[in-house]
């Protein structure tokens, strides 16, 4: 079964040695440049997707948009993605140990921003790579105890999947 990975998490990609990908720092944010008129009413939220090399050889890395999507909610609608304020991946080289980061902008309704999936699916070396998917919500960080995580409420669908993942990883899980 495929499970998501939560917001944070580095993701191998088998067909590309040492490449690996993750979706991080979901977050309230401003646009840099301004407001879009379509985003009126909306909550904007920041993200970074991080490629990072950890074999021997290059890759070319293009993360642009279509190949970015965001849902929102428990219905799972599709966030309003801001392209002028995003900051994309185009082509670049990404040699052994070092990085690569695109900026994505995107607004949604408050209510909706507990539940946050972001699916990637990445260009590399001019293949389509698999894609993947990241969970999480605004406003719950990353690295943030079990406790703390349980007083930004039980609903959220972070808390529910460390839940789920603890479940699993302890003697007896399901």
């Amino acid at each position: 079964m495929y499970e998501p990975n939560v917001v944070g998490d580095w993701q191998e990609y088998e067909d590309f040695a040492g490449l690996r990908v993750r979706v991080h720092r979901l977050e309230r944010t401003e646009p840099p440049r301004g407001r879009d008129d379509a985003a009126a009413g909306l909550t904007y939220f920041g993200l970074r997707v991080t490629f990072e090399n950890r074999g021997t050889r290059p890759y070319g890395v293009q993360l642009e948009d279509g190949q970015i999507d965001v849902r929102v909610g428990p219905d799972g609608e599709g966030a309003f993605i801001d392209w002028r304020n995003s900051q994309f991946i185009e082509g670049f080289d990404v040699h052994p140990l070092r990085r690569a980061t695109a900026v994505l902008c995107a607004a949604a309704p408050e209510t909706a921003l507990t539940h946050v999936d972001v699916q990637v699916q990445p260009r590399v070396d001019e293949e389509w790579a698999d894609r993947r998917l990241w969970t999480g919500g605004v406003g719950i960080t990353e690295t943030q105890p079990a406790a703390t995580a349980a007083s930004a409420g039980a609903a959220s669908l972070a808390h529910e999947l460390a839940a789920f993942l603890r479940d699993q990883a302890e003697p007896g899980g399901a």
